[in-house]
């Protein structure tokens, strides 16, 4: 099974800006919905808070507190397609840092649920 993590945007799932929460996305990755494959184990659930200078180093406790390599990572719906978008940094920009600085492929969204 692979195993994944999702960063969620903290303001988003906080505040319910939109987004009731992360069931979406672990139900998206339980079920193998969205853009999840396959059902998936989800390892690690990040949030990036504002203004997201800690995201890098919240994704290297996580792997490492979980003694588990993700084999993707997933910016959550609310992440990668939030209106209005992140007033710090493009979503896009910040999968290439997330890319960059772990080698782990990122995966832009999780699921289309309403």
């Amino acid at each position: 099974m692979e195993k994944v993590a999702i960063v969620g945007c903290g303001a988003y799932m906080d505040s319910g800006y939109g987004c009731a929460g992360e069931w979406r996305c672990l139900k998206a990755a339980a079920l193998g919905e969205g853009s999840f494959e396959a059902p998936c184990q989800v390892i690690a659930l990040v949030k990036c808070e504002c203004p997201g200078r800690s995201l890098m180093s919240n994704m290297g406790v996580a792997m490492k507190m979980s003694q588990i390599k993700p084999d993707k990572i997933y910016l959550s719906s609310c992440f990668a397609n939030a209106k209005p978008g992140c007033p710090y940094t493009d979503p896009k920009d910040m999968a290439k840092m997330l890319e960059n600085k772990t080698g782990i492929k990122v995966i832009m969204g999780t699921h289309d649920y309403e």
